[in-house]
């Protein structure tokens, strides 16, 4: 029997006998939790934390937004109270190229839309070597083709990639499973939401949070779905749902899917953070079907068995062993997972060992693995921001918050983290109620910065004011034989002993396109000795003895790695 075959409303699977008195005692939790609020978590306590390093910690940010010219504000139905879910999960953010300023050309470019928007991811789905854009709502999806100009057309209509108007999708991200150069697409539904049929705050039990009447959900409201679009090649695309296997699992509410080879197998494969309900590990069978495997893979649950509201989800290489890793955001009351790949994409949940379970008090979003202080090693920065802003109010009973700081996690290189938030400067100790975060170097100045969507309020620019003499080197790729935006290319970056993995992603962090350009840290190395890339299409080339501190074209075929001129 495959695990997953069908579900309970909780989203247990049903049949399921490789977790025997793990999945039980999940079950017995999850009909607790179901009675008290309509999310999961489980009320988890701060863990002991170590005993500081007492090492400085380099990198510092400061919030720019304002004098970078981003002004807008974000507004999310009420501010001070939620009547409906879809006002409470916000949007995603894209970091698509770098420069040191802003204006706004949204009418200008032919972007300019309203609705309820959720994801972004971007792709160049025509090869033309100019990045389009998906955007979904809850409503009708748009798909935005770059003409090369500065503007863009909506091509959803001629695509055929628009949803139902009812339906609710969250995330989005371009990949391309069958290796045939062409970008396809997968899009995740949180769930299908209907003003009609919505109950009203305190109606029900899933309609509360801590005794508190809150908006309901999303436990007791109908799941969502994953929808796949295969590319035929024509700006058209087909849906390839059902015929591939995606259609096999139901029951779940979808947010961020990231796409990448997780198994190490040269196929890309899929991973979808679900909320209240198992996670998604979609297995490429290379064959043009996928078969989810995350209850065997040890990404569907906690890692004692439980259900979690998971949100977002980063991709890389935490402990330099060659195998890509994942960081996944979980609501407040529980820890995020740090799932450890051991090889042939099989995970372990470390996050006690890792030292990340000392914050369960905050509802984590957006999230990455980024090397921040460029020493070699991937640090964790994660956004915070609870999703009741009634908790604010006079009358809440409960010490939290709507707004909450940022957290930076310092990798220590063996196998730790270490909370140094307090270190990383005012751009982090920042009260907001944040959801999307995209990274990138926007100034080109060699280090990673953060561009970040907070509820009720201008966005976060995170400015990374890093002092240190580390070197660091940062990749473009693009494919020829691939898909132009080389998505679904694994680099491998060997320098000073150490080797450094990270894939080309669509989308990631939370509903957000991070830059698709690779940024290593390369520590006291002044030259990277080997770079190996697994392209889209299953090449694997070698770039050895690259300079250090700047930008590198890689094309696919091509035997040197071209060094580029970074704008300033």
């Amino acid at each position: 029997m495959k695990a997953r075959e069908s579900r309970t409303r909780a989203g247990l699977p049903i049949g399921t006998l490789a977790f025997g008195l793990g999945v039980a005692w999940a079950l017995f939790a999850t009909v607790v939790w179901l009675a008290a609020q309509g999310v999961a978590t489980r009320n988890a306590p701060p863990a002991p934390r170590d005993t500081a390093s007492g090492k400085p910690f380099l990198a510092k940010f400061s919030d720019i937004a304002a004098q970078a010219g981003l002004s807008m504000r974000f507004t999310f139905g009420g501010e001070t109270a939620k009547k409906y879910i879809v006002e409470a999960n916000g949007t995603g953010v894209a970091f698509v190229t770098g420069v040191n300023g802003f204006v706004d050309v949204t009418r200008k470019a032919g972007l300019a839309r309203a609705g309820w928007g959720s994801g972004v991811c971007a792709g160049d789905v025509d090869n033309d070597g100019h990045l389009d854009f998906y955007v979904t709502y809850w409503g009708a999806n748009v798909l935005y083709r770059n003409r090369g100009d500065g503007t863009f057309e909506d091509i959803t209509a001629r695509s055929g990639i628009a949803l139902p108007s009812k339906q609710w999708s969250s995330g989005c991200t371009f990949l391309d499973y069958d290796r045939d150069g062409r970008l396809d697409l997968l899009v995740t539904s949180y769930q299908a939401f209907d003003l009609a049929t919505a109950p009203l705050p305190g109606k029900a039990s899933n309609c509360e949070w801590k005794g508190m009447p809150v908006f309901c959900g999303p436990r007791g409201l109908p799941f969502g779905s994953v929808t796949l679009y295969h590319n035929r090649g024509n700006l058209s695309f087909e849906d390839v749902t059902a015929s591939t296997g995606v259609a096999t699992v139901k029951g779940f509410y979808a947010f961020t899917p990231v796409a990448a080879d997780l198994n190490g197998d040269g196929w890309t494969d899929i991973y979808i953070a679900c909320d209240s309900t198992p996670s998604i590990f979609f297995r490429n069978n290379r064959n043009g079907t996928f078969t989810d495997i995350a209850a065997e893979a040890g990404v569907a649950f906690s890692e004692h068995g439980f259900e979690q509201g998971g949100m977002g989800v980063g991709v890389g290489g935490f402990d330099n062993d060659g195998w890509l890793d994942l960081i996944k955001t979980n609501f407040a009351g529980d820890y995020p997972n740090l799932y450890r790949n051991t090889g042939d994409g099989i995970f372990e949940d470390v996050v006690m060992r890792a030292g990340l379970a000392v914050n369960p008090q905050y509802v984590g979003w957006g999230v990455a693995f980024a090397d921040l202080d460029n020493d070699g090693l991937s640090d964790i920065l994660q956004v915070n921001g609870h999703v009741y802003p009634e908790l604010d109010s006079e009358t809440a009973k409960t010490r939290e918050s709507f707004r909450n700081p940022r957290l930076v996690y310092r990798n220590l290189g063996n196998g730790r983290f270490e909370d140094v938030s307090a270190q990383a400067g005012p751009g982090i100790a920042q009260q907001k109620s944040s959801r999307g975060a995209a990274f990138g170097d926007f100034d080109n100045d060699g280090d990673i910065d953060v561009v970040i969507m907070n509820m009720e309020d201008t966005p976060s620019l995170l400015r990374n004011e890093l002092s240190t003499s580390n070197h660091w080197i940062q990749l473009r790729l693009e494919g020829t034989r691939s898909n132009r935006s080389a998505i679904g290319a694994t680099v491998r970056v060997e320098a000073a002993g150490k080797t450094q993995t990270k894939p080309v992603l669509s989308q990631s962090s939370y509903l957000s396109q991070n830059d698709l350009r690779l940024h290593f840290g390369l520590g006291s190395a002044t030259r990277v000795d080997r770079i190996t890339v697994r392209w889209p299409s299953g090449m694997v080339q070698e770039f050895k003895d690259v300079p250090a501190d700047g930008l590198v074209m890689l094309v696919e075929g091509s035997e040197t790695a071209k060094r580029l001129t970074l704008p300033r």
